[in-house]
């Protein structure tokens, strides 16, 4: 279960190339996430840095922490074709083994140039966003002001 981490610029480009696959398939999300990254499961019962006047103790490491970053698309899940039904009645669902999952470790002295390289892909990712269309809801929006305000006048 445990995966091996990718280095920075594997990280990088297969992230490009699942967004593009997503771009191309018309539909679908890219999740990205980050967290701290913390060294050992278990919680010592008396850390050495906690301070008892400071609840937030865990916030102010001894020395910065590593960053895990994390891409997705999502599809832990797909829809049993055979069209079985499950016990309550629903449609079947089986883990999705073709489920995409990147990650990468990024050292403290690395951040800033990683984020501004993660910046360039999101951007280009974004490239395939289009623009809502809001003309319905701004004449919906100017009726209901138009009539706020002939009420108002009587």
């Amino acid at each position: 279960m445990a995966r091996e981490h990718l280095s920075n610029d594997d990280f990088f480009t297969q992230l490009a190339s699942l967004i593009e696959t997503t771009h191309q398939k018309g539909h679908g999300s890219v999740y990205l996430t980050q967290k701290r990254l913390t060294f050992g499961s278990s919680a010592p019962s008396s850390p050495t840095g906690k301070v008892p006047d400071d609840p937030l103790w865990d916030l102010h490491p001894p020395n910065p922490l590593p960053l895990i970053v994390r891409a997705t698309d999502g599809k832990s899940h797909k829809l049993d074709k055979e069209g079985g039904a499950t016990a309550k009645g629903g449609i079947g669902r089986t883990k999705n083994a073709e489920k995409v999952k990147l990650s990468t470790v990024v050292q403290p002295d690395d951040i800033e140039a990683f984020f501004t390289r993660y910046a360039e892909v999101c951007k280009g990712g974004m490239r395939g966003l289009r623009r809502r269309d809001r003309s319905k809801r701004k004449k919906k929006d100017k009726g209901k002001k138009k009539g706020l305000a002939e009420s108002v006048k009587t």
